[in-house]
């Protein structure tokens, strides 16, 4: 009777020695994972980063690339290169990095309403939300709603006075399906006017056209409206930042009408999701360190920006409600991309 008692014994035994075996096997393994990640964030960068920039040379997001690359190149000794994948609006560059291995070698930098009205004008091959891990937004540059000189409007009210006594709509020139053409939709049916919009391939082509008078009002960022501003082309009526903004001293904010009223180019900053967060923390620290650098905050002002104070996860938060604000707009006034 001894026997097959011991045998039934030793089978359970057996049994729960595999188990202790496999759960303490399974405890070694998970403790790996965040030391693995710790050791890839301790020895980022190895080798050379990319930096795409999803516009041709020598806009607002590659000029900022360059010399947030330099900076960065610097404080890691390692090469940061700049590589401009253009085309489908920026989604071209965008997906690229979005699609790019996890490891925090491929950075994407561009203007982030790309991110946040893209999803809602055209059909996209990657998901910006779940696809792309927002790392800092290094420039901020609101949009500065100009007039023409002779128009007699010197602020957002008179400017709605004229619109709504005029014998024809207030033009107003924008690229299509853009944040400035949203942006103006938003502040003329809150003030109870409507823009009769003109498209335009680029804003900077609406600028012109504002200056020789051939259009009535423009919204663009303080970057590419102030020099014509300063130089007495047109006519600067309000700005779209939360609080008056340094660079255009004078100029009214919507937001003080209207209020929470805030638009502009948000330059950021993203990798692939699944970066090791270590990795993303590293990168976080060493943008929001630059930027307080006394020759790049020269720089930043020089091209009319000012750095967001916004970590990554309240970027994560802003990209989520931002792209639900203008997928409203863009659903309530039938916009389609070019």
């Amino acid at each position: 009777m001894k026997a097959p008692t011991s045998l039934r014994l030793s089978a359970p035994s057996t049994a729960r020695r595999a188990l202790l075996g496999l759960a303490a096997g399974a405890l070694l393994a998970g403790a790996a994972v965040p030391a693995l990640a710790q050791d890839a964030a301790a020895s980022y960068p190895s080798k050379s980063i990319r930096i795409i920039v999803p516009n041709p040379p020598g806009g607002t997001s590659d000029v900022l690339a360059r010399l947030l690359g330099k900076e960065l190149s610097e404080m890691f000794k390692q090469p940061v290169i700049v590589d401009n994948k253009a085309g489908g609006n920026g989604h071209i560059g965008a997906a690229f990095v979005a699609k790019s291995a996890p490891d925090g070698y491929n950075l994407l930098l561009l203007d982030m309403s790309v991110l946040t009205i893209g999803p809602s004008v055209q059909q996209l091959s990657y998901n910006p939300q779940k696809e792309l891990a927002p790392i800092a937004i290094p420039a901020f540059s609101p949009h500065l709603l100009v007039v023409r000189n002779d128009l007699p409007a010197k602020n957002l009210d008179e400017l709605a006075a004229y619109a709504k006594k005029s014998a024809k709509p207030v033009s107003f020139g924008t690229p299509l399906a853009s944040i400035s053409q949203l942006a103006g939709i938003l502040l003329a049916q809150d003030r109870g006017f409507e823009f009769n919009v003109i498209g335009y391939k680029g804003g900077s082509q609406a600028l012109t056209d504002l200056a020789g008078g051939q259009i009535d009002s423009a919204m663009a960022s303080v970057v590419a409206t102030n020099p014509l501003v300063q130089g007495g082309k047109i006519k600067a009526i309000a700005v779209t930042s939360a609080k008056p903004f340094a660079a255009t001293p004078g100029v009214p904010t919507v937001a003080s009408q209207i209020p929470n009223f805030v638009t502009g180019s948000w330059q950021g900053l993203l990798a692939p999701a699944n970066t090791p967060p270590a990795v993303l923390d590293k990168l976080q620290d060493a943008v929001q360190r630059i930027v307080v650098r006394p020759e790049f905050a020269k720089h930043l002002q020089e091209l009319g920006s000012e750095p967001s104070p916004m970590n990554r996860q309240q970027i994560a938060e802003w990209i989520r409600t931002e792209t639900q604000r203008w997928g409203k707009v863009v659903k309530d006034n039938n916009i389609k991309a070019e």
